[in-house]
């Protein structure tokens, strides 16, 4: 079963939401994109961060391990799509949901 926050990104993606939390100490404004889980059965999300704090420049993509993320809330807002995340990914391993398969190709 899922985690509060794995089912929280996951509805994110599928509404095109931002999400607001706290990772690793430093506030972070996300776009989930990808959501899953690693090659250690970790649940993990793919996410373009657009704002909030990094130890490196902003935007990038990042990959969050769900159990470090604090604070998650869905906000509306303009969906940020960052650079194309195909190239080569290698955050999520067994994808349950990504945004340009299951939502975008929707359209």
């Amino acid at each position: 079963m899922p985690s509060a926050t794995y089912t929280l990104f996951r509805n994110a993606i599928l509404s095109e939401q931002q999400v607001v939390c706290s990772y690793d100490g430093r506030p972070r404004e996300l776009c989930p994109h990808i959501i899953g889980t690693n090659k250690n059965g970790e649940e993990v999300v793919l996410a373009w961060q657009f704002a909030g704090e990094s130890s490196g420049r902003l935007p990038q993509w990042r990959c969050l391990k769900l159990t470090g993320v604090r604070d998650a809330r869905t906000r509306q807002g303009r969906w940020h799509e960052g650079g194309l995340h195909r190239t080569r990914q290698t955050c999520v391993s067994a994808i349950d949901l990504d945004i340009n398969v299951h939502v975008r190709k929707r359209r």
